[in-house]
Formats: C-alpha cells, structure tokens, sequence
C-alpha cells in the first residue's frame, strides 16, 4: 500500500515538474518574441499614424538659427504646450514691458503721489500712481480696452509716441499669434488623421495575378480631390562596389482597378500592387517574407475638398506585417433602403484563401499551361527520305 503511495506521489510530482517546465518554455517563448517584436518596432522609420522615427544628432549651432529665420514654420510645428506658452508669454511679456516704459515716463515726468505734485500739474497719463495703474494701462492700451479712466494727455511727446509703439506692436503680435493658432488648427495634417489603413497588407491572387493589396478608408463624408497613392519599400542594400545603403528605397506602383490617380475616395479602396518580375517581392515566397528585413510605406497625397489644402498621408508595414496566402473580408454591402453601407468592423479582417508559394511559382504554372496548348518538335527525330523499289518479272 505504501509503494502505491510512493509511487502515485512521484507520478504526480513529475507531472508538476513536466507542466512548470513547459509553463516556462512556454514564457521564455513569449518574451523573446516580444523581445523581437519591440526590436522591429523600435526600427520602424515611419509609424502606423504616419510620424516619422528619425533624430539629427551634430547639427551645428548656424544651422539651427535657420529654424528662427523661418519663424513661421517654426511656430507652427511647434507642440500645443510650447505653442501656447509662447503665447501667453508674449502676451503678458508685452504688457509688462509697457507697463514699466509707462511708469518710467511718469516717474520722469514726476507724476506720481510720491512726487506730491501741485495742483496744476498735468500729468503725461492720468490717474497712474504706480506700477500696478501703469500695467493695467498698458493692458487697457493694448487690447484696445479703453475704459476712459486713464489716458494719455497732450503734455508728453515721449508718452505720445510711446503709445503709437505699443499700438503697432500690439496689432503685430495679435495677428501673428492668433494667425498661427488659427493656421495650426486648420492645418490639413489634422484631416489626415480621417484616413485609415488596414492594420496589416496581404498577399493573394487577384485578376489572375499575385498582388499585395492594402485596404484605404475616408471616415469623412466629403472627398479628397486629385488622390493619388504610391509606396517605397525601404531596406538596406549592399551595391557591387561594397557600399552599404541603409533606408535604400525601391518605388513600389500601386494601383486600383480604375488607376492611382484621381480615385473616387467615397467608400473603402482595395490598392494592390502587382507582383510581377519587376516588382521587389518577386523573389520573396510564403516562408521566407517573414524572414525579409524591410519596411514598406505606402503614400497618399490628395486636396481637402473643403479647405482646398493638400495634405499627405503615410503609413507603413513591416515583413511580419503581410499575411501571404490572405484576403479582405468584403465591408460594403446595399441594405433595403437602397442604400450602401459600410461595416468598419470588417475593415482589418482577413480571410485565409489558396495562394500560390511564390510568384515564381505562379509564373511557371502560366507557362506550363501555356506550352500544354503548343507543338513542339522531337529534337531526336530524323526523317530520312526513303526511295521505293518496285520489283518486275521477266
């Protein structure tokens, strides 16, 4: 009974050991390939939303005062924290600046209580009696507030003039803030975030032909004018000279059934890109494209119809990105109303088909088709002429 006992134990405790240590395959597994994933994310040149991954390092000091020199530009690519800190800094720096040059001119002019002025005294600015009056006057001037209790006499050139300056330099920084702001959130960027990829690109026949598809969607009713898509596949290249190119970029033509140009971007695209003997996945095949090092970004440039602004949106797919052997659920359909609708929640989704192992695969069974319809000679037949004898009787 008791080696029963043993031996059931030691039979449940082998059982433990045998499912912890394929509980820690199963982990280690796990994390080297999120190991491996972060290692390609981390060398995406371009992000799912189109920002790209890139830094300058030892850029030199002249270099860097082009970015003042384009001030404009500058402001605008600016965040929204630093933007609206510049903002409020150079609204209340103006103000501030102006409410000291104004109590200047009364304390140069002795206008203030401490003076103890006479009571005929004019004073340059009414009713200023110290620096908090002299910044409320500069705000009031400023803004253009006028509230009608401080103002400006005629018995100071200086204060004269120092309210012209203010005036101008005020109408400068107003437009130039608020026009940045203004230009900042009408700028088309914002309308790109409307347009959407599929999440991954697949690989299947299509017409006939091997083709990497991409799904496109406009989540906005109104259209963009003169749309035209194109890719870039970015990998490193080794030329015969020994050279090392890193980010060397290959055109990549995609199309849809009508062109890439002028699309009527109404509903979701399917853009496809054919995989012929010119392409750059035309020696890739099912079980070694995940293996490929490269990044293909795919481009789509158009006019907002409202705004008549262009704008360019970009995203991009890494080799573990692109299903081979995949295609897109269907998302339009009629309802019986008459009208089409579109179900997003189909927009990513793949349906597995039969797809060839490579294009080359495919290629040679076109020509294999091709030459079982053709005649071909027997290269190991001779024909020999043969002269017929005809026997005669005496």
């Amino acid at each position: 009974m008791s080696e029963k006992l043993w031996v059931s134990n030691n039979s449940s405790h082998d059982s433990q050991l045998e499912w912890l240590v394929g509980m820690l395959k199963y982990v280690r597994k796990h994390l080297i390939r999120r190991l491996a994933e972060r290692g390609r994310r981390r060398s995406r040149l371009v992000s799912k939303d189109g920002r790209c991954n890139i830094e300058f390092g030892n850029v030199e000091e002249q270099s860097r005062l082009v970015f003042l020199v384009d001030i404009w530009t500058t402001v605008l690519d600016l965040k929204w924290r630093y933007k609206m800190t510049i903002f409020f800094a150079a609204f209340l720096g103006s103000w501030f600046l102006f409410g000291l040059l104004w109590y200047v001119v009364a304390y140069m002019h002795r206008d203030l209580p401490e003076f103890s002025p006479p009571g005929n005294h004019t004073p340059c600015v009414e009713n200023i009696n110290g620096l908090t009056s002299a910044f409320l006057f500069s705000l009031e001037t400023q803004v253009t507030i006028g509230y009608g209790f401080r103002c400006v006499t005629e018995q100071c050139a200086t204060a004269i003039f120092l309210l012209i300056l203010q005036s101008i330099l005020g109408v400068i920084i107003n437009s130039f803030m608020c026009g940045a702001i203004l230009a900042k959130i009408s700028r088309s960027k914002k309308r790109a975030k409307t347009i959407t990829f599929s999440k991954n690109a697949v690989i299947s026949k299509r017409g006939g032909k091997l083709c990497l598809l991409i799904r496109v969607a406009n989540l906005r009713k109104s259209l963009l004018i003169g749309s035209h898509i194109y890719g870039k596949l970015l990998k490193t290249t080794i030329t015969p000279e020994g050279e090392t190119i890193i980010l060397d970029q290959v055109n990549v033509a995609f199309v849809v059934d009508a062109g890439n140009e002028n699309l009527f971007f109404i509903s979701p695209l399917t853009i496809y890109h054919v995989i012929d003997k010119t392409s750059p996945f035309f020696h890739m095949a099912a079980d070694t494209i995940h293996q490929q090092e490269f990044e293909l970004v795919v481009f789509l440039d158009g006019t907002v119809e409202s705004t008549s602004a262009t704008c360019q949106v970009r995203t991009s797919y890494l080799a573990e990105e692109v299903l081979w052997g995949y295609r897109f659920a269907p998302i339009v359909s009629k309802t019986k109303e008459g009208k089409y609708r579109v179900d997003f929640q189909n927009f990513s989704k793949t349906v597995e088909v039969l797809t060839p192992h490579c294009s080359l695969c495919l290629y040679n069974e076109k020509d294999a088709k091709a030459k079982a319809k053709m005649g071909y000679d027997n290269l190991g037949f001779e024909f020999q002429e043969g002269y017929e004898t005809r026997d005669t009787k005496m």
